[in-house]
C-alpha cells in the first residue's frame, strides 16, 4: 500500500466510507445514525459507528469505535477521522471523542460533511486546550 500523508488524502473517499458505517449504527434510543472512518498511514481505512445502551453512559461513539477498531488493526498514528450522520450533517465530534483523537495524533484531520462536500478541520480547532498534563 502506498503510504499517505496529509498533502495526499482523499477526503471525499473517506467521508464516503463514514457515511457506509453510519448505515451500521445502532441507536435504538436515539435514532441518531453516525458512522466514522479512519484513515492510518498505510492507505487502510477503519469503520466504527455508534453504539447505544439502555445505560446510556455506557454508549459509545462511532470516532471511538473506529479508533479502537483501526489500534486492534495496527494503525499507531491515524491521520484523520471522517463523521457522518444519517440525521444532521455537519455532525461534529463530541468533546470526550475529541480528547480520546488527541491520545493518537494532536495533527489529526477531522472531516465532516457541509453543504454536500467534505469540510476539513484541524483537531486543535475543535478542542483547543486538551487534557495533556504537560505533554
Amino acid at each position: 500500500m502506498e503510504e499517505i500523508n496529509q498533502t495526499n488524502i482523499d477526503y471525499s473517499k473517506l467521508l464516503k466510507e463514514a457515511k457506509k458505517a453510519a448505515l451500521r449504527a445502532y441507536c435504538p434510543y436515539s435514532n441518531f445514525e453516525v458512522g466514522a472512518a479512519v484513515l492510518c498511514a498505510d492507505g487502510r481505512i477503519v469503520l466504527g459507528c455508534n453504539v447505544e445502551n439502555l445505560s446510556y453512559g455506557l454508549t459509545i461513539c462511532a470516532e471511538r469505535n473506529a479508533l479502537a477498531a483501526s489500534r486492534v488493526q495496527g494503525c499507531a498514528k491515524p491521520l484523520a477521522v471522517a463523521v457522518y450522520s444519517l440525521k444532521q450533517n455537519p455532525c461534529y465530534p463530541c468533546g470526550a471523542c475529541l480528547q480520546v483523537m488527541t491520545e493518537f495524533n494532536e495533527r489529526m484531520k477531522i472531516v465532516v460533511e457541509k453543504d454536500g462536500s467534505p469540510e476539513v478541520l484541524r483537531l486543535e480547532e475543535l478542542l483547543p486546550f486538551p487534557f495533556n498534563q504537560g505533554r
